[in-house]
């Protein structure tokens, strides 16, 4: 008898034997480059996923897809009391179990994937800031969903959009500061209007620019907008002490975080949120996913 995704365990010699043929069959398939593809379409969860649980290390389920990173389940604060009224007012979560997220924002070469595959539809103007690691912007909201339905017919797990609340627990990464590495934007940490970097109110920076934080993310603070799932609430009365997306509010209004290049730096701040209509796209919104785990 054979488990996948929780290990392999035998209880006799034709179970052995059938072990033996499936770690076999994965080496030949590694050997011609797609094993990730068949091991993330496993009955039980992705095998790759489960060994990221365990290592900390990223994992990535196809060629075409996003490299993501384990984020641990835990306990924070979303938002802060002495914020901006849309941070307002500080709501403890409870992040129930482990989640992935995209280690970068999506990239161009990713979506194009997407396009290439006939999900995605669209190819955005790039504004001649180049293509490649550039992330992708100028996308709806239903465009960012149609990635993340890419990636789950790939890969026959399931992403999505991030909720708020975890995107704000992902970003803080266990810090109560405005940016990860503390109160103040300093040079050369993120990408934004006056960061002190080549890009400032000028254009996308290509993702990984800067230093990651504690979690392994990069650009969680600037560079683009990034779409949630959640519908638009002008403040967080009312919001799930769960980490689920907020169905209720303004539905044709979605909730963007992370600020972006043209903005000031104290809109990239983890607990800053703002919204912008679902149907429309700009050059300031990009994409980053969420990955579920069994």
């Amino acid at each position: 008898m054979t488990s996948i995704g929780r290990g392999i365990s035998t209880v006799n010699r034709s179970g052995q034997r059938s072990a033996l043929a499936l770690l076999l069959g994965l080496a030949l398939l590694s050997f011609l480059g797609v094993a990730s593809t068949v091991l993330a379409q496993t009955p039980g969860g992705s095998l790759l996923a489960k060994a990221a649980e365990k290592t900390g290390k990223p994992f990535k389920e196809c060629d075409a897809c996003p490299e993501m990173v384990v984020i641990p389940a835990g306990n924070y604060t979303m938002g802060r009391d002495d914020g901006k009224s849309v941070e307002t007012p500080a709501v403890p979560v409870a992040i129930l179990k482990p989640f992935a997220m995209s280690r970068y924002e999506i990239t161009w070469d990713q979506w194009l994937a997407c396009v290439e595959a006939g999900t995605c539809t669209q190819i955005p103007d790039d504004h001649e800031w180049g293509r490649g690691k550039q992330p992708i912007m100028n996308i709806t909201w239903q465009d960012a969903t149609d990635y993340a339905r890419f990636l789950s017919e790939r890969t026959g797990q399931s992403y999505r959009l991030p909720t708020e609340a975890e995107w704000e627990y992902a970003a803080r990464a266990g810090t109560d500061t405005h940016f990860f590495w503390g109160d103040t934007a300093g040079d050369y940490n993120a990408n934004c209007r006056k960061c002190g970097t080549p890009w400032d109110g000028k254009g996308n920076a290509p993702v990984g620019t800067f230093k990651p934080n504690p979690f392994g993310l990069y650009d969680m603070n600037g560079n683009v907008w990034e779409w949630m799932q959640d519908c638009w609430n002008p403040t967080h009365d009312g919001a799930p002490t769960i980490a689920r997306a907020r169905t209720d509010g303004d539905c044709e209004r979605r909730v963007i975080r992370s600020g972006s290049w043209y903005y000031i730096p104290r809109l990239m701040a983890a607990t800053y949120r703002d919204r912008h209509p679902a149907n429309l796209f700009s050059y300031n919104i990009g994409i980053r996913v969420v990955r579920d785990l069994d």
